[in-house]
């Protein structure tokens, strides 16, 4: 390996930080599980791609240049859609959501969107950024397993079971929508078809921002491991989306990963925060699980405010280099950049190839438990039902034919004279 440049100081400007062994160190190309330029797009831009160069873009703590510099190698682009699209049209805009995160990740030479373990080791050779992309939130699903696969063969490879909503299956953290709300079911019976179809397309399932409960009935029933994409300890933050000590304890024993949150309120429970603060959770969750355990989540573009030296995705090196200066070893380092993803999505692949004989699951969730304004069972239409305006065709069909056909004979006579 490399020589690592170390500052053995507790004060350093990162701003001001130069260290070109650190920088420049293999070890630096950086893999990080959650970033929402997707959803600034959206809301700056109305996702059109024209009106924008993502390798320079202003408001917005991402783009390509700030990419390079930072060293990340692969990014987890998130799509996400409002809680308040549930129940209404949460499949289109996550649909274009998707469209927008392909069109960028393929029409940008320095990308490259990738869905799979190899494809992803293949673009670090060739000097690409490699695109993954995850549906933040099951919302986006309508409770639907066909859908759910249609977004796996768009190159969906994770999705986030809940956002800040309960979906009519699985249990949210956040109690700010009132919505689905179950006693002592927070994974229903349909909620594990989703899991088990998740472990058998190969789709990392996500638990940032499910309820404690939903993550533990996930962490018994899913086939392969799971990750936090971006959470952080909540015995150094007691913030409800942070992850208690039992749960990081079930989460080793899945082989899982939680990808550490960098946003303020969740690293310091504070408005405000630095790298000690991050550090101090990377730390953590060292000695109670192991550093095999733990990667960058990053959710730049999401969350709002970030840790003094943190501010954007071209400083994740002043992070290594805090961990660095805390004795963490060059092993251990590896393994947060890059190596427990990639040891993580091996692992789900493997489970899909064991799982490859099983047919895809027909289950659809009961009505009753989905049902909503918008939900409709596909049957032909009742006339008796529709609408006046609507029904007086087929009821009175024949009649409304024989005055269309006077009226064009009449015409056509009174253009003849």
């Amino acid at each position: 390996m490399g020589k690592v440049c170390i500052i053995h100081t507790r004060y350093i400007n990162y701003h001001k930080l130069k260290c070109p062994s650190i920088l420049y160190h293999p070890l630096s190309r950086l893999s990080v599980s959650h970033n929402d330029l997707a959803l600034q797009l959206r809301i700056r831009h109305n996702n059109h791609l024209s009106q924008v160069d993502l390798r320079n873009l202003s408001k917005v703590s991402t783009d390509i240049s700030r990419f390079k510099a930072g060293h990340v190698q692969t990014q987890m682009f998130a799509v996400y859609v409002l809680c308040g699209a549930q129940q209404k049209d949460a499949v289109r805009l996550t649909l274009e959501q998707i469209d927008v995160v392909r069109r960028m990740c393929t029409e940008y030479k320095e990308f490259e969107l990738v869905t799979s373990v190899q494809e992803l080791k293949d673009s670090k050779d060739k000097g690409k950024i490699a695109c993954l992309i995850s549906i933040e939130g099951g919302h986006s699903i309508d409770s639907s397993l066909p859908a759910l696969r249609m977004f796996y063969q768009l190159g969906v490879r994770s999705m986030g079971l809940t956002h800040s909503c309960n979906t009519p299956w699985a249990e949210s953290s956040s109690t700010f929508y009132p919505v689905y709300k179950r006693e002592n079911n927070s994974l229903t019976s349909f909620g594990k078809v989703v899991v088990e179809e998740m472990n058998r397309l190969g789709m990392i399932v996500d638990l940032s921002h499910t309820s404690w409960n939903t993550s533990f009935a996930v962490l018994s029933h899913s086939k392969a491991p799971v990750i936090f994409s971006h959470s952080s300890s909540y015995s150094i933050c007691n913030h409800s989306r942070n992850v208690p000590d039992n749960l990081l304890l079930e989460l080793k024993k899945n082989q899982g990963l939680i990808m550490v949150n960098l946003h303020n309120t969740f690293v310091s429970c504070r408005d405000e925060a630095n790298i000690s603060h991050v550090a101090d959770h990377f730390d953590y969750i060292r000695k109670l699980i192991g550093a095999e355990s733990i990667g960058i989540g990053g959710d730049y573009e999401g969350a709002t405010s970030f840790p003094h030296g943190l501010e954007d995705v071209s400083k994740y090196p002043a992070l290594i280099q805090e961990l660095l200066r805390r004795n963490w070893t060059e092993n251990e380092l590896a393994g947060v950049l890059r190596h427990n993803f990639l040891r993580v999505f091996e692992q789900v692949e493997r489970v899909r190839d064991q799982l490859s004989s099983n047919l895809p699951s027909e289950v659809q969730i009961p009505f009753e438990e989905a049902h909503n304004p918008c939900r409709l069972v596909l049957r032909r239409p009742d006339p008796r039902s529709l609408p006046s305006d609507q029904s007086s065709g087929a009821e009175g069909g024949l009649p409304g034919l024989l005055i269309l056909a006077t009226v064009l004979v009449l015409s056509r006579i009174f253009l003849i004279e």
